[in-house]
């Protein structure tokens, strides 16, 4: 035998190498009907070749989207170049069970898929094969490292006690907003606010009575806000939140409205019935703020007034009373 030529009586050492390998291998003419099926693909599909060869892959498998894996493969026939797709474009090819045992969570087996290809002895491209790879093991890893880095992130700008947006991320979204708003010329208002006479409820009933209000408050505001608007906690026992493309007379009909559910609100705790009001301060956005720094300085002023007052209102601040 020549080196380099392959003799015919060797020829099922290929055909044994293709059954063995742990990868897909198909081959499919140019009209998509199945010329190869190896053993990687019979045991996933449960699918025996002699069932398979000869019929038409999108009869076989009919949640194959001919419109694009015909353009994938056109292009392949037509260029005579290789062409790849791998799970994070499009997740699987053949929808196979996933039955690795590290990998369990998934219901299905990820795939890269190769399209390489194939020339007939004319120098024709006649033919295409397609290279399944099980990547499951690199997915599902590459998933839970995504899930647990978004669940950090989630953690580090989320108050703990509360559950809404710490004071950090809550001075992100300020300067954003701010300048947001300076820009379009959108409105935006900021409501701050307080628990009246908070420290008088912990020395009185306990700081676990104080942290239950807190919550409690938290969860009213956020179902007085609109899904748009950002509420968190700034610290101790303030609150505030941005109200998108509000200005400050509609910022004030929330305010109300959240100053009138906590001030019905009780709170029991150790069959105490505990009730508590806050004071609220609003500033909106004006063309005289050089900075979110100023803008919260206007909403804290505005609050200041609000319990210098007398508590259990809403006050709006008003840049000309410096002036």
């Amino acid at each position: 035998m020549e080196a380099g030529k392959i003799d015919i009586k060797e020829m099922h050492w290929y055909i044994n190498l293709l059954q063995a390998i742990d990868v897909g291998l198909v081959v499919i003419d140019r009209e998509y009907n199945v010329q190869i099926w190896n053993s990687f693909m019979e045991n996933h599909s449960n699918m025996r070749p002699d069932a398979v060869v000869g019929k038409n892959l999108f009869d076989l498998f009919s949640d194959i989207s001919p419109d694009w894996f015909k353009r994938k493969s056109d292009s392949v026939f037509q260029l005579n170049s290789r062409a790849f797709t791998n799970w994070e474009q499009r997740p699987y090819l053949f929808q196979f069970k996933n039955y690795r045992p590290i990998t369990g969570v998934a219901e299905f087996m990820y795939q890269n898929i190769t399209f390489v290809p194939l020339m007939s002895l004319d120098g024709q491209v006649g033919h295409l094969g397609l290279i399944i790879y099980d990547v499951t093991d690199i997915a599902i890893g590459k998933i839970e490292i995504e899930k647990a880095n978004t669940q950090l992130e989630v953690l580090s700008r989320t108050d703990r006690l509360t559950n809404i947006n710490n004071r950090g991320y809550l001075e992100e979204n300020l300067a954003r907003e701010f300048d947001r708003s300076k820009r379009t010329f959108q409105s935006c208002s900021l409501v701050m606010f307080d628990i009246d006479h908070f420290k008088n409820v912990n020395d009185t009933f306990g700081h676990q009575a104080g942290d239950l209000i807190l919550v409690e408050t938290a969860n009213l505001l956020k179902s007085t806000i609109r899904t748009t608007d950002i509420p968190g906690r700034y610290g101790g026992e303030e609150f505030c939140t941005i109200l998108i493309d509000a200005n400050a007379k509609e910022a004030m009909l929330l305010a109300e409205r959240l100053r009138k559910k906590i001030e019905a609100l009780v709170t029991i705790h150790n069959d105490n019935h505990i009730s508590c009001t806050i004071s609220l301060g609003i500033a909106e956005v004006t063309e005289d703020m050089e900075n979110y720094k100023r803008w919260i300085e206007c909403a804290d002023q505005a609050l200041y007034q609000a319990k210098n007052s007398g508590r259990n209102k809403t006050c709006i601040y008003k840049y000309k009373q410096e002036h």
